[in-house]
């Protein structure tokens, strides 16, 4: 795609989830309307930066656990975002240096950073797809020319699932994505819950949803659980993504945060 395509896709007037979440974890790729939206839902909701963090930390856990534990060498990332600390391949390289990375995103503002997602180690391999969640063909096609599918992969689907609001497209997505996927592959997902507290989670994502794009779905934690079926969950299950398997010096300091994870086995 032409750079110069890429930018007239960019609309700078309307607030955008990735662009937000970048200003949230302290980035710099995004714009004005974004930082107004951000600092408007942080206004009545302050621990969305807490959220944010701690999604980004059970993603560095998530990844560091498959790549040392369970020789996970394969990751396909789907709606990355744009590009931080910490990124996948950088985790799961450090970890093992020969991990071949695919992240897929369909944000034209990630497209334009892509080279700086596509700097991985020498050993390994780091690609990337424009592609949207709700065309699983198009992302297991894309990427089946980096990663084998016929050994295992780890799905990584972080803050993502959120903006598909239909039940059954979530788990016909879900269903496409698992099956192409070998045995021995896992699944991780972390999403909004209301379980913390109802009522601001929905003030959050009725603000988000005036004005930003894509729209949110917030969704309980059985629900979310529910994203994991047929899946083997690992230990401690579908938990706050800040007391997912924290690290020693965390534990004593750490408070549930309204985003869930979690991450499972494909038998």
């Amino acid at each position: 795609m032409p750079p110069e395509n890429t930018e007239a896709r960019i609309d700078t007037t309307v607030p955008h989830n990735a662009r937000i979440w970048n200003y949230w974890l302290g980035g710099k790729d995004n714009y004005p309307v974004d930082r107004e939206m951000g600092e408007q839902i942080r206004s009545f909701f302050p621990e969305i930066v807490d959220n944010a963090i701690a999604d980004r930390a059970f993603l560095v856990r998530a990844v560091t656990h498959l790549a040392r534990e369970e020789g996970i060498r394969q990751f396909l990332d789907v709606g990355t975002g744009l590009p931080t600390h910490n990124n996948t391949h950088e985790v799961a390289q450090s970890v093992a240096p020969d991990s071949r990375v695919v992240y897929v995103d369909n944000d034209p503002l990630v497209l334009t950073h892509a080279r700086a997602l596509l700097t991985g180690s020498d050993q390994g391999v780091t690609d990337y797809v424009d592609a949207d969640l709700r065309d699983p063909d198009s992302i297991l096609a894309t990427a089946a020319k980096t990663l084998d599918l016929d050994q295992p992969v780890a799905l990584l689907l972080l803050g993502v699932v959120n903006f598909v609001a239909d039940d059954a497209e979530v788990r016909a997505i879900l269903d496409r994505l698992l099956d192409a996927l070998a045995p021995g592959s896992y699944l991780v997902v972390s999403h909004p819950t209301d379980d913390i507290d109802h009522e601001r989670a929905h003030q959050v994502a009725a603000a988000w949803n005036e004005k930003g794009t894509p729209k949110i779905t917030i969704r309980t934690a059985a629900e979310i659980e529910g994203l994991f079926d047929g899946l083997e969950l690992l230990e401690p299950g579908v938990v706050s993504c800040s007391l997912w398997r924290p690290g020693p010096t965390e534990v004593g300091t750490l408070r549930p945060v309204a985003e869930y994870g979690g991450v499972a086995r494909k038998a």
